[in-house]
């Protein structure tokens, strides 16, 4: 399979008013201690290698001593923010125990490791750079998937929390080579992601996206993949970008589908996973159609990628439905009204 790239590099899209003030109802916009840009004021920094010495693409950045007793303290507070609704009771044993810094990706993120004083136990969390694409993302990740997201924006600042599983390229080098009945449940689990992600319409899964997130069960192990860059949601023009199928780094997991499940049974776990999601957009009926309301009079791409993903979309679903469509929030519409209508032609 060809593997190919965006067709131009993604725009940062500024959260408008509207947007925030759905973010407010539903509890994602909170005032913080400490902005993206705050993180900037870094004075030196060393490159992240892992285990076997390799380059992470990541650098750990230092600050000086007056900025890091004040990063540290607000970094702490938004981590209670997030997991602890901000009681500060956790505070007195936390502490940063190294930032690190990504120039490789839109938002340029900073990953934040904190420390349990008392059991050496971490954990993380993401301050980026706001993009209302990725927002948009994100609340569609919580709304629509098995998996619920928690984030904070402020500002034009984000904080999202680290989303744990072996990213996807590391999970296909090194966990492939498993018993037939795991490999049948891997297959079976990337079925159901690609079509999550096309349902949806979030872009650019390929394997470093993702995660994969194993539990070991009863004669076996259970899969689920996780997206974790939600930047590409809704933005690019061609059909074939919101299918992970056709990205090259997700072959193996490809052959492993074609080598252990016939058509027949391909098609009845994308017909479960479209179920499933039509079931959650009637639970969540309010919210989703708060968000896109907002969406559809959002700007989150370009004229000429909206026209072409609404034909192209027309063209698989033999439907005129994407005639009138006039922004990214009505093509998604319409993709979750013939998914809700069971009219919605299967990922191909």
């Amino acid at each position: 399979m060809k593997g190919f790239v965006p067709s131009k590099k993604k725009v940062p899209y500024p959260i408008q008013p509207p947007l925030k003030l759905y973010l407010e109802e539903y509890n994602r916009l909170m005032s913080l201690p400490v902005q993206y840009e705050d993180m900037l004021r870094f004075t030196t920094s060393v490159s992240l290698l892992d285990i076997d010495g390799e380059d992470t693409l990541w650098e750990t950045v230092y600050y000086s001593e007056s900025d890091t007793q004040h990063l540290y303290k607000a970094l702490t507070q938004i981590y209670a923010l997030l997991k602890t609704d901000g009681d500060t009771e956790v505070l007195e044993h936390l502490s940063v125990a190294r930032i690190d810094f990504c120039t490789f990706g839109n938002t340029k993120p900073f990953r934040i490791r904190i420390i349990n004083r008392y059991n050496d136990n971490y954990d993380h969390f993401y301050v980026k750079r706001a993009d209302a694409s990725r927002v948009y993302g994100l609340e569609l990740e919580h709304i629509l998937s098995p998996n619920r997201i928690t984030y904070l924006t402020h500002e034009g600042t984000l904080i999202e929390e680290h989303i744990a599983g072996i990213p996807g390229d590391q999970f296909m080098e090194d966990n492939l080579e498993e018993s037939e009945f795991n490999k049948i449940r891997i297959a079976k689990e990337f079925v159901k992601f690609n079509e999550r992600c096309f349902v949806r319409l979030l872009g650019d899964m390929r394997a470093y996206n993702y995660v994969v997130d194993i539990t070991p069960d009863i004669e076996g192990s259970q899969y689920r993949i996780r997206a974790i860059d939600f930047d590409q949601q809704s933005y690019e023009g061609r059909k074939s970008f919101y299918l992970p199928q056709y990205f090259k780094e997700n072959n193996p997991i490809i052959f492993l589908g074609i080598e252990h499940m016939a058509p027949e049974t391909v098609k009845q776990y994308q017909l479960e996973e479209r179920s499933l999601m039509a079931n959650r957009i009637k639970a969540e009926n309010q919210r989703i159609n708060d968000l896109l309301e907002i969406m559809q009079t959002d700007i989150i791409s370009t004229p000429d990628k909206v026209k072409q993903l609404a034909e192209e979309l027309a063209t698989h679903h033999q439907s005129k439905r994407f005639e009138k469509c006039r922004n990214m929030g009505d093509v998604v519409l319409t993709n979750l009204e013939l998914l809700v209508d069971k009219n919605f032609t299967q990922s191909m």
